[in-house]
Parts: structure tokens; sequence; C-alpha cells
């Protein structure tokens, strides 16, 4: 016979959570802070960090306005629930459940550098 503690012992709990809190805190990335770089970053270094831009515009007095995706929006649909709806019959739930769709929007990060190329200023969106 075998003496020891069961899967769903106390210890096996506490290392699956260990486990789990380590595998999400070396998953999370800092945001960089915009504003710290306002002055110091140019548009060549920030081209090496986020890529290419999305979208961009050169103004006449040599500014630069560049836009980038940072989160694509989504279509989630859900299962409508307490929905009754008239059948010939009386009312009754229909054959197949209603769905009710939520659009979530795009994210955008707009920076704005000037003729020189340093970051002017920046603005968060979404649309």
């Amino acid at each position: 016979m075998r003496v020891g503690r069961k899967p769903g012992g106390v210890t096996h709990r506490m290392l699956v959570l260990a486990i789990t809190g380590l595998m999400l805190t070396g998953c999370a990335t800092p945001k960089p802070d915009w504003a710290s770089r306002v002055g110091a970053y140019t548009f060549d270094q920030t081209v090496l960090e986020l890529g290419p831009p999305d979208k961009q515009a050169q103004l006449e007095d040599g500014t630069r306005v560049a836009e980038w995706l940072t989160r694509r929006g989504q279509v989630l649909s859900h299962p409508a629930m307490g929905y009754y709806g008239y059948q010939p019959w009386g009312f009754f739930p229909p054959a197949y459940p209603p769905y009710v769709e939520f659009y979530t929007p795009d994210y955008w990060l707009r920076l704005t550098f000037s003729a020189d190329g340093t970051l002017r200023g920046w603005k968060r969106f979404a649309k």
C-alpha cells in the first residue's frame, strides 16, 4: 500500500497555483512610457521598436504624424438569455437560441514627430 498525497491535495494545488502565477507574470510586457520619451525619442527608434507605422502623414511644416495599431478589435457573440418570442403555437423559446454580437474597437497609438524627427506628442485612442 502506497502512502502519499493525493493529486488533489493542498500541496498539489499550491504547486499548480505557483506555476500558473509564474507563467502569467512571465507573459506580461510593460507598456512604454511615452510621456517620458517626448523630446528624447526619434522616429527611427520608434520604427525599430514598433515596426513601420500603419498610417503616416507628413505636414507642410515637416511634422510627421504616424499611427500604429496596438490591438485589433473583435466581434464577440453570446447567446441571448431569457428570449421568448411569439411562435404560431404560443409563447415558447425559439428552436435555436438567438445570438447577440458585441464589437470591441481597434486601439491605436498616434505619435507626432517634429521636423527634426524627435517625438513631440502622443495619444492613445480607439476607433
